[in-house]
């Protein structure tokens, strides 16, 4: 049975996104599939890569251990807002101090090409938007689901990456939302 490990990029306990995450869990628990959760905002970690790949800085305890839970899923399930077309910066930074060289792939030598190091894992994106997913796409071009879904997952061979839009949150009602609960819970189930 693969292993599901939920990233839930959200920095505020009270929020949706923590909802979401939560019903999913616990669909997947019903069926028995193995499920844990990094809640990236409870973690203990400087975000901001400071010396770029030129200085490699010491992942601290809480990325050590992130880390390991990724290379021990088989699926992972990023949970995160879009603000202001992007991740939040602190599941940005998450994604840059650990999805590094050597870790999530690897440069070949004298080559533009590169290793693709976390081949053998899929991912579920969802996202909760405040506009409709269709307007996120057509006018904005989908950026956060271009950087994560492609230029991070794919990049280090993480496929494939399918991806669930939870929205319009700020004028969603009760039933709304109960709905995408529910929703969230089945996708558990299926361990999708």
């Amino acid at each position: 049975m693969k292993k599901i490990l939920i990233i839930n990029g959200h920095p505020n306990p009270d929020s949706f996104n923590f909802a979401l995450a939560e019903a999913y869990r616990k669909g997947a628990e019903t069926n028995g599939i193995p499920i844990e959760t990094i809640t990236i905002a409870n973690l203990n970690f400087d975000p901001n890569l400071r010396f770029g790949y030129q200085k490699r800085m010491e992942l601290e305890p809480d990325l050590k251990m992130a880390w390991e839970q990724i290379q021990n899923a088989d699926h992972l399930v990023w949970i995160h807002p879009v603000w202001w077309g992007g991740l939040p910066a602190v599941t940005k930074g998450f994604i840059d101090r650990l999805f590094l060289p050597g870790m999530a792939f690897r440069y070949r030598e004298n080559s533009v090409w590169w290793d693709k190091l976390l081949k053998g894992k899929t991912a579920h994106i969802i996202t909760t938007l405040d506009q409709p997913s269709f307007y996120y796409w057509l006018v904005y071009g989908r950026p956060s689901v271009n950087q994560l879904k492609k230029a991070v997952l794919k990049f280090c061979g993480i496929e494939p990456v399918k991806v669930s839009y939870f929205g319009i949150i700020k004028t969603s009602n009760d039933l709304e939302r109960k709905k995408w609960i529910e929703k969230a819970f089945k996708m558990g189930q299926k361990g999708a």
